[in-house]
């Protein structure tokens, strides 16, 4: 993998980031929540880039892997001016975005931005969880939220239990896409597995509902967890960029 650099946002956030020059749209990775670009799929995906010729840009949001800053300063529009600023800085020409649980969502907020650049190729979304303020927090749990306290769950991927802030949740109740509809036209394709425990997978087919656009594919993975990340579904995910 390419050497880790740096880039500086207004406040001085360092934001790392890992680049490939290549031909074709630069395909931006997107992790999830408390995720970063060392992970399986970021990693899968940058190095089929490499292979292919391809360009590539993986990243850290601030709080998050290399990158500097608190991650309980972090939040949905804060995580999406990164991108936007990575994007805009380091790559040039088209952008498909793709983006894991978390990241699809913050997919359809830098895809909004970039759609009115003109410069929004297409999205892939791995179990993409927009609005998951919403459907994912129970109305004890959304009160404690509103009230300012930091909610603290099992984490079933690590030891430490997974942090809920406020600000995040409050940044993303404002920051909700499907009560009405997405003005987002590329080609849209969806990838959810029916064991996924975390996103319900009614999830991908509300937001192919909500998208404008007319070309979308949602690919239900059968026994495929939240994750997504054994072999077949690492070779899914890439035929499904390679095909865009």
């Amino acid at each position: 993998m390419s050497d880790t650099q740096f880039h500086a946002m207004a406040d001085g956030r360092q934001i790392a980031f890992r680049k490939l020059e290549g031909s074709g749209p630069t395909i931006l990775f997107l992790p999830g929540y408390m995720s970063d670009m060392a992970g399986g799929k970021a990693t899968a995906l940058f190095d089929w880039a490499r292979e292919q010729g391809r360009a590539c840009l993986l990243l850290d949001y601030s709080g998050c892997g290399e990158s500097t800053g608190v991650f309980a300063e972090g939040s949905l529009s804060r995580w999406r001016d990164e991108v936007l600023a990575l994007a805009d800085a380091h790559t040039s020409g088209p952008v498909i975005l793709v983006g894991s649980s978390m990241g699809g969502w913050l997919m359809l907020l830098a895809g909004l931005e970039l759609a009115q650049q003109g410069r929004l190729h297409a999205l892939v979304g791995i179990a993409a969880a927009p609005d998951f303020s919403d459907w994912g927090f129970s109305e004890d749990q959304k009160a404690a939220l509103r009230a300012g306290e930091t909610l603290f769950e099992d984490n079933p991927y690590g030891p430490e239990p997974t942090p809920t802030h406020a600000l995040f949740w409050q940044d993303a109740e404002r920051n909700r896409l499907l009560a009405g509809e997405i003005p987002l036209t590329c080609p849209v394709r969806l990838l959810h597995g029916q064991d996924d425990g975390d996103v319900p997978v009614d999830t991908s087919l509300r937001l192919a509902a909500a998208l404008r656009s007319d070309d979308i594919q949602v690919t239900l993975v059968k026994a495929g967890d939240h994750r997504l990340s054994r072999d077949g579904d690492i070779a899914l995910l890439l035929r499904t960029v390679a095909s865009l």
